[in-house]
C-alpha cells in the first residue's frame, strides 16, 4: 500500500489510477489465500480419500468378491444336486344312470412326492481342473485389482505433488516480487533525491509489474492445479485444498539388478499376465477332458398317497365306499458314458486352447520385456535427476549469496540497477529449477516404486 501511495503521489491522477489496481492486486493477494486455506491434508490422507472415492476401483472390489465366491466346490461341480418335486391333484366327477352297473358320485384325491439326487463322481478330471481355474482366476482378479489401485495412487500423487510444487513457485515468485517492490520503493526515493535516473525508475517498474505478472500467472496454474487434485479425489471442484508443501526425494535403497528382481516378484502387470497363462494351461486340461469317461450317480425316493370315494346308489357287497392306495419306491443308480465322435469338435477345442496358450506366454514375456525396460528408463533417469537437484541446490546457494552482495553494493551506488536484476533474476530461475527437479525426481521415483510393486494401497 504504501508503494500505491507513492506511485499515487508521482503521477497525478493517472498514478492514483494505477496506485487502486496495486491497492485491489494487493487485497486479492491477501484475500486467495485465505479463500483456498483448509485443514492440510497428508499424501497418505490424499491417497485414503481417492480411493475410497474412486468408483471403478468400488466395481474392481466387486468383482474381485465374485471372484471369491466362483472358487467354491459347489461351482466346479463337486457337489451334488438334490431336487424335490410334489404334486396334489383332486377332481370329482357327478353322473346320473339307470343302470345298475353304473356308479353315482365319486372324488379322487391324489399326493405325489418325491426327492432325486444327482452327482457327478468323475468327469474326465473336469471338476478339479475348475476348480484350481477358478483359483487362478480369483488371484488373476486380486492382481488386476491391484494394478488398478495403483495407477490410481499414482494418479493422486502426481496430482498432489502438482499442488505442492505450484505452491512452491508462488512462494518463491511473492519473495521475488517483495524484493522488487523493495527496490522500486528505494529507486523511487534515490531518483528524487537525484541519486537515480529515470531510466533506473523505469528498469525497476517494468521488473516490478513483471514479477507482478509471474505471481497472477502462478496463481491461476495453483488454482487449476487444486482443481485437478479435488476432481481426482471425487470431491467438489471448487473445495478448499491445503498440501504439505514440501517434496522430499528419498535415495534408491536398491541397485538396477535388484529392482528388476523386485518386479519379477510383485509387479502387478507382470504377476496377472503370469495367471492368464496359468489359466490357459487349465483350458488346455479341460479340452481334454471330453476324451475321458464320466460317471454319474442318480438316486430317487417318491411317496404316493392316493384316495378314491363312490356314492354308488347300487352298493356291491364287500366293496368299501373309499379305495386308498399308499406307497414309497426308491432307486438307485450308476450311469457311464463317454463321448465316441463329435464331428471332430473335441479336437478343434483342444487346438484352440493350445493356440491361447502359446498367446498367453508370448505375452507375459511381453509384459516382463515392457517392465524391464521401463525400470531401466526410470532407473537412469532418476539418477540423473537426483544429481541435477543436487546441481541446483548448489545453484540456489550460490545465486542466494551474489544476490546478497548485490543488494549491498547497490545500496552502497557501486552496483547498477541491471546488475542487481541479473541476480535477482538468477536466483528466481535457480530456486524455481530446483523445485522442478525435485518435483520430477520425485515422480519419476513413485513410478519406480509402482513398477516395484512396493506403493502403499492399503
Amino acid at each position: 500500500m504504501m508503494m500505491a501511495v507513492y506511485l499515487a503521489s508521482r503521477a497525478g491522477s493517472t498514478g492514483r489510477e494505477f496506485a487502486a489496481i496495486i491497492v485491489l492486486a494487493f487485497f486479492l493477494t491477501l484475500q486467495i489465500p485465505s479463500f483456498l486455506s483448509a485443514q492440510e491434508m497428508s499424501v497418505e490422507q490424499a491417497i485414503e480419500i481417492g480411493l475410497a472415492n474412486n468408483y471403478s476401483i468400488g466395481i474392481a472390489r466387486q468383482n474381485l468378491q465374485s471372484a471369491a465366491n466362483n472358487s467354491r466346490l459347489g461351482t466346479s461341480g463337486f457337489l451334488p444336486t438334490l431336487d424335490a418335486s410334489g404334486s396334489l391333484q383332486y377332481s370329482t366327477q357327478s353322473r346320473e344312470s339307470n343302470s345298475s352297473f353304473s356308479s353315482g358320485d365319486s372324488d379322487d384325491r391324489n399326493i405325489n412326492a418325491q426327492l432325486a439326487l444327482n452327482w457327478t463322481l468323475f468327469d474326465g478330471m473336469r471338476m478339479f481342473i475348475d476348480k484350481r481355474r477358478y483359483a487362478e482366476l480369483e488371484r488373476q482378479t486380486s492382481f488386476q485389482t491391484r494394478e488398478l489401485i495403483e495407477n490410481a495412487v499414482v494418479s493422486i500423487l502426481r496430482n498432489y505433488f502438482a499442488v505442492v510444487q505450484q505452491e512452491q513457485l508462488l512462494g518463491v515468485a511473492r519473495e521475488a516480487l517483495a524484493v522488487s517492490e523493495t527496490r522500486f520503493q528505494k529507486v523511487g526515493i534515490r531518483n528524487d533525491l537525484g541519486g537515480a535516473t529515470s531510466a533506473d525508475l523505469y528498469s525497476a517498474e517494468v521488473a516490478l509489474n513483471n514479477d507482478r505478472a509471474t505471481v497472477i500467472n502462478l496463481e491461476l496454474a495453483l488454482a487449476v492445479a487444486q482443481k485437478n487434485l479435488n476432481l481426482i479425489l471425487a470431491r467438489d471442484p471448487a473445495a478448499a485444498v491445503s498440501v504439505v508443501t514440501e517434496i522430499q526425494v528419498e535415495p534408491l535403497a536398491l541397485e538396477l539388478d535388484q529392482l528388476l528382481a523386485k518386479a519379477q516378484e510383485r509387479n502387478s502387470t507382470i504377476q496377472a499376465a503370469r495367471q492368464r497363462r496359468s489359466i490357459a494351461g487349465h483350458n488346455i486340461d479341460l479340452a481334454r477332458a471330453p476324451y475321458l469317461p464320466r460317471l454319474a450317480m442318480n438316486a430317487q425316493y417318491g411317496l404316493l398317497d392316493r384316495s378314491s370315494t363312490t356314492d354308488n346308489p347300487l352298493p356291491i357287497p364287500g366293496v368299501p365306499a373309499t379305495e386308498e392306495t399308499s406307497g414309497a419306491d426308491a432307486s438307485i443308480g450308476l450311469t457311464l458314458s463317454i463321448n465316441l465322435f463329435n464331428a471332430m469338435r473335441d479336437d478343434i477345442a483342444l487346438q484352440n486352447a493350445q493356440i491361447a496358450a502359446a498367446s498367453e506366454t508370448l505375452r507375459l514375456r511381453d509384459a516382463e520385456s515392457q517392465i524391464e525396460g521401463l525400470i531401466h528408463e526410470n532407473y537412469q533417469t532418476f539418477l540423473k535427476q537426483m544429481e541435477l537437484v543436487r546441481l541446483e541446490e548448489r545453484n540456489v546457494v550460490v545465486a542466494q549469496t551474489s544476490l546478497e552482495l548485490q543488494e549491498d553494493r547497490y545500496a552502497l551506488g557501486t552496483s547498477t540497477s541491471l546488475e542487481f536484476r541479473d541476480a535477482q533474476t538468477n536466483l528466481y530461475r535457480s530456486q524455481t529449477a530446483l523445485i522442478a527437479a525435485r518435483y520430477q525426481a520425485r515422480i519419476t521415483r513413485l513410478e519406480l516404486e509402482r513398477l516395484i510393486g512396493e506403493l502403499t494401497i492399503d
